[in-house]
């Protein structure tokens, strides 16, 4: 494989939605770039999701990723709030696929286990091993880090992905 692979992982919220750009060649890993889209808690929901494409959406149309990973969503104790994190995690997933991008999904454990090697563990070892992996990493914040680990998880899994969809199409 001598082809590089640029890769978005995205770390979908309603408040933060993190993002990270990977590059990668055969077994290594180049970052990119990393941030976080925001909206406005003082709006309505309707706005706050176009907020988040719009942002999402610059993020894609600047960097032209060729393939997007996005975490899985997680159910918590409060309905309304996973209602809300599933509506943004719609429009995180919109996003790369109107943009002609694979998408492909993760979960949160999934993610952690190709990262420090486990699938539970703190955010500090995630951002340290971020660092070990890719030097010249530049995140702020836990949701940008997160978008990274996906992204990376993604890289080392994208093979199977690939082939699960070519045997299922």
């Amino acid at each position: 494989m001598t082809e590089t692979i640029r890769i978005i992982g995205i770390d979908p919220g309603l408040r933060r939605t993190g993002w990270g750009i990977i590059e990668t060649l055969g077994n290594s890993l180049r970052f990119v770039a990393s941030g976080t889209v925001t909206s406005d808690g003082d709006v309505d929901l309707a706005s706050r999701l176009c907020q988040l494409h719009d942002g999402l959406a610059d993020v894609v149309h600047t960097y032209k990723p060729d393939e997007a990973a996005v975490e899985q969503t997680f159910v918590n104790k409060d309905a309304v709030a996973t209602l809300k994190l599933g509506q943004a995690r719609g429009v995180v997933m919109l996003v790369p696929a109107r943009a002609g991008l694979p998408v492909s999904e993760y979960a949160p454990n999934a993610v952690k286990k190709s990262v420090i090697g486990v699938g539970h563990g703190e955010k500090q070892q995630i951002h340290m091993m971020l660092k070990i992996l890719m030097p010249k990493a530049d995140f702020k914040g836990n949701d940008a880090a997160d978008a990274l680990a996906i992204a990376i998880c993604h890289a080392h899994n994208r093979g199977g992905h690939r082939m699960r969809a070519a045997l299922a199409g």
